[in-house]
């Protein structure tokens, strides 16, 4: 007989903790080969006693709920019980009762959002088609001392015309039920089985280099994305892009001018990461790439990004007397730096980022992406944040937001799973921890909590990609630990179109599988807005306290509530407090509207 251990609470609620063997029976792993890895890591644990990790949590939690915070107490008001009550009832018959009642849900923003991830195979097929594309097989393993990798069964991706051998016209696909599955399937996370060789991490990566040949129609994008969120009460979306010269003359400039010579006798650590380069030197690289043409990339980049904006408001006929739902949702960009590249590729990259974020309000900040267990972004993890802290030095009033712990066992080794989170906050700069999975495994992480928790930074939790690239998902993901210690938190989707989501299915989930109740979700669309990259000052009056707002705002605000002159004419100065006081006035709508 399988025994249950026991159940810890940390003053949210249960969290029940399953034997690995009855986990395995419950068939909850997506991920089976990586998995397998994990379990052996809890094993280890259990030998050395199961009562650390929770001594641990229990040491960090006390009895209260989010709402107990000194600052941040607060007692239901009659709409919000009505709400807690109907979450509490329709949990009771699963996720699709949920999602009815969570999809109209007033959800703030979306924090953590990649462009292409975020677009759907299906508009990629049709887009493909009137590009004229073609459809290949996916043949791997054939360049010399290239070796195989993972491609899955009928993997295929888009070619450029004309239709070589084994390619067929993109159009084809159309009238070719079997090939149109084997698209969506090879450009998602759709009907995806582990199998050897080939996880969810394998797969999920794999299906951006599927579709990469396709030529970038941002606005477009930027549509179907805004009236998937204007559908789901949304306000705000953050999303994350890589503009086309980044790849160009990022990486042309970066390896004209390389990298300073490490010195000798610069100290190493393990895992290769060096620390040798110093700031002057960064500073004399920075003034060669500007003076070398980087700034001229930079207002290209611009233009390229505040194009796909004009196009979207012209699909959507944003201003005019029949706009669409979807120009309610503001969007800005994050510039996606690509971290697996040498370092004078990085660095160019990420000095490019500075500079657009510097000059276009639309761009409000930058993120590093790419798999963090890659080699060169795991090699030079620690010299890839001392670039952002000298940068940081020379562009302080850049936010930055970064993929920090997207990490499980198994995939890395153990010292991989030591430092990403603390070395991104305190050398990167990091306002925001994107995924943030491996906290827990940090040197210190009680420490790590808390100073996330004390500093205000607000972790993006994006449960179905942490599950379909990880396999961590119910108990074995850290949100718990982060609400124990009243870290900020904000529900988000990472790539929709790929996992074949929306941010509904994000909170549904987080409402069955991390038992969430209905304030702690009403906690995460407020957080998502209070530590968005919105420019001005926030609606509250103390950060992440939401129960008192600046004077100019204080009026009780309902369903049908007008801002007082005064309230607005601080709104019209600080876009942040505007998308505040917008979501307040959607809670209390939703709330009004429950019987």
């Amino acid at each position: 007989m399988i025994k249950r251990l026991p159940t810890w609470s940390f003053g949210n609620g249960p969290v029940h903790v399953f034997h690995p063997l009855q986990r395995d029976m419950l068939g909850n792993r997506m991920v089976q080969t990586r998995m397998n890895h994990i379990r052996r890591f809890s094993l280890m644990i259990a030998a050395v006693g199961m009562a650390f990790p929770a001594a641990l949590l229990l040491s960090c939690a006390g009895p209260q709920t989010q709402y107990d915070v000194p600052g941040r107490a607060h007692r239901e008001a009659p709409g919000e019980v009505r709400a807690s009550n109907a979450v509490r009832a329709a949990k009771q018959y699963g996720a699709p009762e949920l999602y009815a009642l969570l999809k109209p849900f007033p959800k703030g923003a979306d924090l953590h959002m990649h462009l292409s991830g975020a677009v759907y195979a299906e508009t990629f097929i049709a887009e493909a088609a009137k590009q004229g594309l073609c459809v290949a097989p996916v043949i791997s393993g054939k360049d010399p001392g290239k070796p195989p990798v993972p491609v899955g069964k009928d993997a295929v991706k888009f070619v450029p015309a004309p239709c070589g051998h084994g390619a067929v016209p993109m159009a084809s696909a159309l009238t070719n039920q079997a090939l149109y599955d084997d698209l969506v399937d090879s450009f998602s996370m759709r009907a995806f089985v582990p199998r050897q060789g080939i996880d969810g991490h394998d797969q999920f990566f794999a299906t951006f280099d599927r579709f990469s040949g396709l030529k970038d129609v941002g606005g477009e994008w930027l549509d179907e994305v805004a009236t998937r969120a204007a559908a789901q009460n949304e306000q705000y979306l953050e999303i994350m892009q890589t503009p086309s010269t980044l790849m160009g003359a990022a990486i042309k400039l970066g390896n004209q001018f390389g990298w300073p010579a490490t010195p000798t006798g610069a100290a190493v650590d393990p895992l290769g990461d060096t620390t040798g380069t110093s700031p002057a030197e960064l500073s004399a690289l920075r003034a060669k790439l500007l003076a070398g043409g980087l700034r001229d990339e930079a207002a290209a980049d611009e233009k390229e990004l505040d194009h796909a904006l004009a196009e979207r408001n012209q699909i959507e006929h944003c201003g005019q007397p029949d706009a669409r739902p979807a120009c309610s949702v503001k969007i800005h960009w994050l510039y996606q730096v690509l971290r697996a590249f040498p370092p004078q590729v990085v660095f160019a990259e990420t000095l490019l980022a500075f500079e657009v974020a510097s000059a276009d309000p639309d761009v409000v900040g930058l993120n590093f992406v790419q798999p963090e267990d890659a080699y060169l972004a795991m090699s030079e993890y620690n010299r890839q944040m001392h670039m952002l802290d000298y940068l940081h030095s020379a562009y302080p009033r850049v936010h930055i937001s970064l993929h920090a712990g997207e990490l499980a066992p198994g995939l890395v080794q153990p010292a991989g799973l030591r430092f990403h989170i603390r070395e991104a906050i305190e050398l990167g700069h990091a306002e925001r921890i994107g995924h943030g999975v491996d906290v827990l495994y940090e040197d210190r992480p009680r420490d790590l909590l808390k100073e996330m928790a004390d500093r205000h930074i607000d972790v993006e939790i994006n449960l179905t990609s942490n599950d379909g690239i990880l396999g961590v998902e119910e108990g074995d993901h850290p949100l718990v630990a982060y609400r124990a210690v009243h870290v900020p938190y904000s529900l988000s989707t990472d790539d929709e179109g790929v996992s074949r989501i929306d941010l509904t299915h994000e909170y549904v989930r987080a409402v069955l599988e991390q038992n969430l109740t209905y304030m702690d979700i009403k906690l995460s669309a407020r957080d998502s807005l209070e530590h968005s990259f919105l420019h001005g000052e926030s609606l509250w009056a103390h950060p992440d306290f939401y129960t008192q707002r600046r004077p100019a705002c204080a009026e009780p605000i309902a369903a049908d509530s007008r801002p007082s002159a005064a309230c607005q004419s601080f709104l019209d100065a600080n876009e942040k407090a505007a998308q505040q006081w917008e979501l307040e006035r959607r809670f209390a709508a939703f709330e009004a509207n429950l019987k």
